[in-house]
């Protein structure tokens, strides 16, 4: 569990709790037949909205399929209520496991498409089965009167009895989201909706956490879809899997907010009372007006409020913390390193190369990395740099040549496996999790190493001292510097305790006390034994950094050796420091 998650569980079920107990007395109160159905299908409709928002919601794939869920959750209820006279209290968990496996199903060829692939690929799936169910004769099928013991049939006289079973099933879909949210899970799968390359390269199995979160709200979406079939007593493909359910679970989870418990509560329990009165009110006017409701809802909440009115709610009315006042410095904590696997170079690297079609971008490129030593690369914009590290850890597969850490083959392993392997990596553009706290951030580079509990939870504190941000540490990264944000990056990698750290210029866009901060940083880390490897630009600082410079020059290795050998390199001024740099170095 992340820190602070239990105080946060215990006020958010205690809000809820006092939420559900004045709806089941509304519930009491409401005599109208019609508005007492209204009252039923909030609540449903809310699990909806928290099952999309389990995957869509924390993921980030937008899905426009997940009526394929709720539509398989109905018919599993009225097929087995006809064919085995089976109750609803047992068929609505096994609708849950059909949607289950119908999400691995679907997610094993889904998830290697991105964006707007990704949510047409989702659109198909259930117009697939809406004319599979039509040909093989399913367009109607109702489910068997059994009035005579209504609580074991869910047919109940008093339309009251579903709403407290729908509210009971949304108790537990709530239940299920808290914990999610509040879990090392939750967290990896927001990670990887905010930023999923920075997720994969802090070891996070990206595929592996989507395939979980679309499984469980696979099963959520079923269980709804049961239950409504209970409620309406007859099923059709139309009404399970047309496009109006899938739009209403997107719509009610982006109307409240994504990415959070309470936006599709909130959704729920604005848009369903609002397009059920108005299509009772004018459905016979303007037939299909709840479309209407849903389509205005989503074009006012992309105008207005981005990401749903509990997020533009919450950044308008909360205060965000204040950054503390700089103390005495802090007595740093003993870093904690993994021991060597092998004896010899941290890192050896043997004729690597990466083509871009008719582009060489890193042409054979060889060299080793000591233990405990900073290497700097260095070389022209275009040279190659970048590309090289993403070959390194797994960003980009490498067409030649081998890379080994500590002994073990790297090259050719996925991302996140590599940087479990020991591989720590910052980028370029730095790459944050900008609604999460500084420490959450932390904490998903040690979770991706494998850290779990308070061994996590202690690594990101050590990882956040050794860069001087601990006293920030519940700020959200959006309000960050620069300069906290380069060394946020630098903490999350250091908290996975790798063998190696690549560094893709770190000093980029800071001014000259800030370069002095984070190379004091950096110096600091070499001396508790941390070996690094860094790209910059800024000679003098790699010339006060590093113990050994490598050249790159259009893609290939340029020259190698001590900084100062290296930059009185006729070949190294020529290709990338220029004349001036020399007359400057030699009148020094």
């Amino acid at each position: 569990m992340r820190p602070g998650a239990f105080l946060r569980l215990r006020r958010d079920a205690l809000i809820f709790a006092v939420l559900l107990a004045c709806y089941v007395l509304l519930s009491g109160v409401v005599t109208n037949s019609y508005y007492q159905l209204m009252l039923t299908l909030v609540p449903i409709w809310a699990v909806m909205g928290l099952s999309w928002n389990l995957f869509s919601g924390y993921v980030g794939l937008t899905s426009f399929g997940h009526a394929v869920f709720f539509g398989l959750g109905a018919y599993t209820v009225a097929l087995t209520m006809n064919a085995w006279n089976l109750t609803p209290w047992f068929g609505i968990p096994l609708g849950t496991v059909v949607g289950a496996i119908a999400a691995v199903l679907i997610g094993l060829p889904t998830f290697r498409l991105r964006g707007h692939y990704f949510a047409l690929a989702m659109l198909a799936f259930p117009l697939v089965l809406l004319y599979v169910f039509q040909y093989l004769g399913y367009q109607e099928v109702s489910l068997p009167m059994k009035r005579e013991q209504p609580w074991a049939w869910l047919q109940f006289t008093d339309p009251r009895g579903f709403t407290l079973v729908a509210l009971g099933l949304l108790a537990m879909a709530f239940g299920i989201s808290l914990a999610v949210e509040n879990s090392r899970f939750g967290l990896t799968l927001m990670a990887i909706r905010q930023n999923e390359l920075a997720a994969a390269a802090a070891g996070i199995d990206a595929r592996r956490a989507k395939m979980a979160a679309l499984v469980l709200s696979g099963a959520i979406a079923a269980a709804a879809g049961g239950l409504y079939a209970c409620i309406l007593l007859v099923v059709t493909p139309d009404a399970v899997f047309g496009m109006l359910t899938s739009a209403q679970a997107l719509t009610v989870a982006m109307f409240g907010g994504v990415g959070t418990v309470w936006g599709p509560l909130i959704g729920a329990a604005v848009l369903i009372p609002l397009a059920e009165t108005l299509h009772a009110e004018l459905g016979n006017i303007i037939p299909g007006i709840q479309g209407v409701v849903y389509g205005l809802a989503i074009i006012l909440v992309m105008l207005l409020a981005p990401e749903g009115l509990f997020w533009t709610l919450r950044d308008r009315f909360a205060r965000g913390a204040v950054p503390p006042e700089p103390g005495p410095a802090p007595v740093l904590p003993t870093l904690t390193l993994r021991a060597p696997a092998a004896a010899g170079p941290v890192l050896r690297v043997e004729n690597i190369g990466k083509s871009f079609g008719g582009l060489r971008a890193v042409d054979g490129v060889s060299f080793a990395v000591a233990r405990g030593e900073i290497l700097g690369i260095i070389g022209p914009n275009g040279a190659g740099k970048t590309t090289l590290f993403n070959l390194l850890n797994g960003v980009l597969p490498s067409d030649t040549g081998t890379a080994w850490l500590d002994g073990e083959v790297i090259t050719g392993r996925p991302l996140h496996a590599i940087c479990r392997a020991g591989v720590g990596r910052t980028f370029q553009v730095v790459r944050s999790f900008p609604r999460l706290s500084l420490l959450d951030n932390v904490l998903i580079g040690a979770y991706g190493a494998g850290l779990t509990g308070a061994a996590a939870t202690r690594a990101a504190e050590v990882a956040l001292a050794r860069t001087g941000l601990a006293a920030q540490a519940q700020r959200e990264a959006g309000a960050l510097t620069n300069k906290e944000l380069r060394l946020m990056e630098l903490a999350r990698a250091v908290a996975g305790q790798p063998h190696l750290l690549l560094l893709d210029e770190t000093l980029a866009g800071l001014g000259r006390e800030e370069c002095e901060a984070v190379l004091s940083v950096l110096r600091e880390l070499r001396a508790a034994g941390m070996t690094i490897v860094i790209i910059e630009h800024t000679m003098h600082a790699m010339l006060k950094l590093a113990d050994r410079l490598v050249v790159i020059d259009r893609g290939r290795l340029l020259a190698e050796g001590a900084p100062r050998d290296v930059v009185e390199n006729r070949a190294v001024i020529e290709a990338y420091l220029g004349r001036k740099w020399m007359a400057k170095t030699c009148s020094t």
